[in-house]
């Protein structure tokens, strides 16, 4: 798993709620997706956000932030979050989620799964 945090022109980030019927269904998350064999996380982040959400983005434009490591009960997570802040198109929903702008402070007020709430924290000391 990859993650990224868009952030806009206002220092706003986008987050997306996981759609219903899916596992977590209703908790907000940063947009990302599983690694393809022998993808680079960048590459999958570039795919990633084409697929889910209509918009181009370079490796180039990724740096890569920090980290989430979160032990669910049946598997450990290792999840990379990379900041994106240059991106062509309008973020459009393409698979059932609903999105949102949020400010920093205001994604501590949000429901997202255990690995992505570590990330809230150093986003926000960021942003």
């Amino acid at each position: 798993m990859v993650a990224c945090a868009l952030v806009d022109a206002d220092g706003r980030v986008l987050v997306a709620r996981r759609p219903e019927g899916r596992c977590m269904a209703g908790l907000w998350e940063f947009p990302g997706g599983k690694l393809e064999p022998g993808e680079t996380p960048e590459a999958c982040l570039v795919r990633e956000l084409r697929e889910e959400l209509g918009i181009d983005t370079e490796a180039s434009c990724l740096a890569p932030f920090t980290f989430a490591s979160h032990a669910y009960p049946d598997f450990h997570l290792l999840m990379p979050l990379y900041v994106c802040r240059v991106w062509r198109g309008l973020p459009r929903p393409r698979e059932g989620q609903e999105l949102r702008w949020v400010a920093p402070a205001e994604l501590e007020r949000l429901a997202m799964p255990p690995a992505d709430r570590p990330l809230v924290a150093m986003l926000r000391d960021l942003l």
